[in-house]
């Protein structure tokens, strides 16, 4: 080997270290959605565009995710740069100084075109602290083959009359097939945000304008009821297992005849490569009680900067790739339109390819109406939907949550969860001095 070659590769060599060194590896927690595993896919977009950012992720189930990030910015452990986070944590974490603000991402990521509902949900004092990668609310998806021949047709705004009457019509648990598939996973944000947009929507409430827990009254005792006997006669077996994934998985296989959840599933429920029914799904807005109120939330699964990163801007960087409508853009590319992240930004909504994808209207639409600040029919001293936003709701949601559980697994009867819940909450409270 000549000398000339030996120096060049050693420069070579010398020069590839340095690019490695000067790398800065931001650390991202993310939720393990079908959008999330998406982004992780594309991820070398970001890096050919940002060479000295490495990225490494921590994937991780909805409850998991929830418990490792909320103890890690409360203890300012910094294991994270990126978290996923969504409307119930942003404004409080914002209010006592543990996210870093995001108002001032490059000036061709117009923060404008983020839905308004978003980016109130998601700002705290006026400010933007956690960009929304995908927004949702909660709709009916439905079986349109097996609502045929149950002999009904679906409304556009169904009653949870006719929600209960076409679970058990299109029930045949001897071919496996099951007229609903709800949440029943133990959760503050897996059972409990059903359970209280259903709560909401029969004139239930949390709490009075005192404060009261209002768990032992009449209307949550309806409530829950309905939900318990619904999943008892149309839900499939083992329900009180099943969070989002697990009922995504068996409305793919064919198994449900309505499944009620996020607005988000829509895509991968009329994906032909992941879904046996992909062109037999319908759409319809949450079901009500016609008390006034429908039992959709609104959510986003947004990317904040704890206070404790010591990679702000790098972490900013990549919020602002993946949060961006080029991202949008990066997406339909190379996986078609109806698989964009949906519920985020204005100009999703006036894109004439966007619009023609089938469930993009009922998605908007289901945003649009619903309401945190007026979540249930009676007046109520807090915010929030399918949660209240206090910080004592992820003890008090997860806790009930497990009481709920129980009575779908059929350990106890809705009066014992009802009543326990009750009083747990009232505890709870008492000792957090409202």
């Amino acid at each position: 080997m000549h000398l000339r070659t030996v120096l060049c590769t050693a420069s070579a060599l010398a020069f590839v270290a340095a690019a490695a060194n000067a790398q800065t590896t931001i650390t991202i927690a993310t939720v393990n959605n079908g959008d999330m595993i998406r982004m992780q896919g594309l991820t070398d977009d970001f890096t050919s565009k940002h060479p000295d950012i490495a990225v490494e992720w921590v994937t991780l189930e909805e409850n998991v995710l929830r418990q490792r990030v909320t103890q890690d910015i409360a203890t300012g452990g910094g294991q994270f740069d990126v978290m996923t986070i969504g409307m119930y944590e942003t404004p409080i974490w914002a209010k006592n100084g543990w996210l870093v603000p995001l108002d001032d991402l490059g000036e061709d990521y117009d923060a404008e075109d983020i839905l308004p509902a978003m980016r109130a949900g998601l700002s705290h004092d006026g400010t933007l602290y956690a960009a929304p990668f995908y927004g949702e609310s909660s709709m009916v998806m439905y079986r349109t083959d097996l609502m045929e021949a149950a002999g009904l047709e679906m409304p556009e705004a169904p009653t949870w009359e006719f929600i209960g009457e076409a679970a058990r019509a299109m029930t045949d648990k001897d071919n496996e097939i099951y007229g609903i598939c709800l949440r029943g996973k133990a959760g503050w944000g897996e059972n409990m945000a059903f359970i209280t947009t259903v709560a909401n929507s029969f004139g239930a409430r949390w709490f009075d304008e005192d404060w009261k827990p209002q768990l032992d009254t009449p209307a949550w005792k309806e409530a829950v009821t309905f939900y318990n006997d619904l999943l008892a006669d149309a839900g499939p077996p083992g329900a009180s297992t099943n969070g989002f994934n697990e009922n995504l998985a068996l409305f793919q296989q064919g198994k449900c005849g309505m499944w009620i959840d996020a607005t988000v599933a829509a895509s991968f429920v009329t994906n032909p490569n992941d879904s046996t029914v992909a062109d037999k799904v319908g759409f319809a807005l949450a079901p009500d009680t016609g008390k006034g109120k429908r039992a959709n939330w609104l959510w986003a699964w947004a990317l904040a900067v704890p206070a404790g990163s010591d990679a702000t801007d790098e972490a900013k960087a990549f919020i602002e790739w993946a949060t961006s409508k080029d991202y949008l853009a990066l997406v339909a590319e190379n996986e078609g339109w109806a698989n964009v992240p949906p519920g985020s930004r204005t100009s999703l909504y006036e894109n004439p390819e966007y619009q023609k994808v089938p469930f993009a209207a009922m998605t908007l639409q289901s945003i649009n109406a619903a309401d945190p600040s007026n979540p249930t029919v009676d007046p109520v001293p807090y915010v929030g939907i399918q949660y209240v936003a206090i910080p004592e709701w992820a003890g008090i949601g997860t806790s009930a949550g497990q009481e709920f559980s129980a009575m779908v697994a059929g350990q106890q009867s809705v009066d014992e969860a009802l009543e326990k819940a009750q009083s747990l909450v009232a505890e709870e409270m008492e000792a957090a001095g409202y």
